[in-house]
């Protein structure tokens, strides 16, 4: 966990990075953009992604995660429970809101079908199930 304002922001940088990257594969994937990407589109939506989902957890995401976290009922003494408090409202919010970048993304590229609700939860849960894994088992652990 950072102790000052740099260790901060490099475990944030470490942290968007790798649950951007497990994310990036993920959702081209389930979208079927692997064939019609190039090497330079792909490069440049990751690069607009990362960039987008730093600014959303080092000023929106973080702090509030943090706060919930630790209003939460549970013994704060346990380094490990500060971390699974932590980690959970990080992969809620973060998965929340690059749940509606996702969206707008797919609107752009390839149109929805049905309505904008049904479209955001279903996006919302295919994301949730494997950021919230990746982020316990996978990104945390190597990022700390």
């Amino acid at each position: 966990m950072p102790d000052n304002k740099k260790e901060e922001i490099i475990f944030g940088l470490m942290m968007v990075f790798g649950m951007v990257s497990i994310m990036f594969i993920y959702n081209s994937t389930l979208q079927g953009l692997w064939e019609e990407m190039t090497f330079v589109k792909g490069f440049i939506q990751y690069g607009i992604t990362f960039i987008v989902a730093f600014i959303i957890e080092a000023f929106v995401v973080g702090n509030i995660a943090r706060k919930i976290a630790f209003m939460l009922p549970y013994n704060k003494s346990k380094k490990l429970y500060n971390i699974i408090a932590i980690s959970t409202c990080m992969v809620v919010g973060m998965v929340s809101f690059m749940s509606v970048y996702g969206l707008i993304s797919k609107i752009v590229t390839s149109g929805i079908e049905g309505t904008l609700l049904s479209n955001y939860a279903h996006l919302l849960l295919l994301n949730f199930v494997l950021a919230y894994p990746a982020q316990l088992l996978i990104v945390g652990p190597i990022a700390r």
